[in-house]
């Protein structure tokens, strides 16, 4: 027997469509502004920035694929790219024979130090200048409470 599809309310769908909407142009034009700036995909940006963010620029591959959400081949392709630009190596794991480090190469580390500037610049003009520090602190909560819904929720 198939249940009836709980459809949204007005109100609910206009604040799912708002939020659709400027997190698809906030990407958008973000994803725009890190190849204009500095040549690297957006994807490029996102693998160094989080291998970077780490501590000391390297990460167990399916660590990394599960931080950003791709599945593994999407992770392997993008990484296979950065491979031969010279962006990222891949390092044997010592204690698991099938798992792989995804380290940043001192070129890597260049790119994402250049790039990160500039990026945060337009982080701040598109997004957080838009908005009082207590709008932020409210964004941020209400950010980790569906992130930690949705964590509870079959994939």
């Amino acid at each position: 027997m198939d249940a009836t599809p709980r459809w949204l309310t007005p109100e609910q769908k206009a604040a799912w469509d708002s939020f659709i909407r400027m997190q698809e142009k906030l990407i958008g034009r973000l994803s725009r502004r890190v190849q204009a700036d500095s040549r690297m995909s957006p994807a490029d940006y996102l693998v160094l920035a989080k291998l970077t963010e780490s501590g000391d620029g390297r990460m167990r591959f399916m660590d990394l694929a599960k931080l950003v959400e791709w599945e593994k081949s999407r992770m392997s392709h993008q990484v296979g790219r950065m491979v031969k630009r010279g962006l990222v190596a891949k390092e044997d794991c010592p204690d698991d024979g099938r798992g792989a480090f995804v380290v940043a190469t001192p070129a890597g580390h260049e790119a994402i130090a250049e790039a990160a500037p500039v990026h945060v610049d337009h982080v701040r003009r598109l997004f957080v200048d838009a908005l009082t520090q207590d709008e932020l602190d409210t964004l941020a909560r209400l950010s980790d409470r569906v992130v930690a819904h949705m964590e509870k929720q079959p994939d």
